[in-house]
């Protein structure tokens, strides 16, 4: 590919950019598959997470398709609309996604130390069980995103505290019309996010497991603090 080397490390947008422009000039065609991300990370002079953002942004975009393993593929050489319209809407409403925000980081927080306390055996067996499940499957943003939402939800059910329950739900089913597609991109397809997500749900049910309340919600905050982090990049 003809590329221009960065002066800057870590501009995940520059490089998103000269990729797009290839492909609308039509130097990269609809089917063509795209180096390594190793190759392009080295090509480019950046590191490999910050070349995974950079597709990542692509496909958010609409032109690359991302598939299990790494492999790039364009799917589309029209000019689109960089912004998702998901994004439009997020920044029209940002005041409220962040008090939304603030609001699940409270209430988790809480959840995490209760179902410490509270939580049965069965509870611990889920949540061991999905933690296993999103193991298997860093990288895929879909189950990623699936088994992300189920260990908040199964921890919520392990605080045996229907109000908790029903506060935790209302706050996500907002959090989720605003900013489900977005979260995706910024947060599961990226495998090094998506790996570190992972660690902390881990660190999370060892926690609980350990039937440590105040370890538990620390590292509840630690990593919704992650979480909204990653989010604001783009609010």
């Amino acid at each position: 590919m003809e590329i221009t080397k960065l002066s800057k490390r870590n501009h995940y947008e520059e490089i998103a950019e000269q990729i797009k422009r290839l492909i609308v000039d039509g130097k990269l065609k609809v089917g063509d598959k795209l180096p390594s991300t190793k190759e392009m990370s080295e090509q480019f002079g950046v590191g490999r997470s910050t070349m995974r953002e950079a597709l990542s942004a692509l496909k958010a975009m609409g032109y690359i398709e991302i598939r299990q393993g790494g492999g790039c593929t364009v799917i589309n050489s029209a000019p689109v609309e960089v912004e998702l319209p998901e994004l439009v809407s997020l920044r029209m409403n940002r005041e409220t996604l962040l008090e939304l925000l603030e609001a699940r980081q409270s209430l988790e927080v809480s959840n995490a130390s209760i179902a410490a306390v509270k939580a049965s055996e069965a509870d611990i067996a889920a949540l061991r069980s999905i933690v296993t499940e999103m193991e298997a499957s860093t990288g895929d943003d879909a189950e990623g995103e699936r088994t992300d939402l189920l260990f908040h939800k199964t921890l919520a059910e392990a605080t045996q505290n229907s109000i908790m329950l029903r506060l935790f739900e209302s706050i996500v089913s907002q959090l989720e019309l605003a900013i489900r597609e977005i979260r995706r991109v910024e947060i599961y397809a990226n495998r090094s996010v998506a790996e570190r997500l992972y660690r902390e749900h881990l660190a999370i049910f060892e926690a609980i497991e350990q039937r440590d309340a105040a370890l538990a919600g620390e590292r509840m905050k630690v990593h919704l603090e992650h979480v909204v982090s990653n989010l604001l990049k783009v609010l």
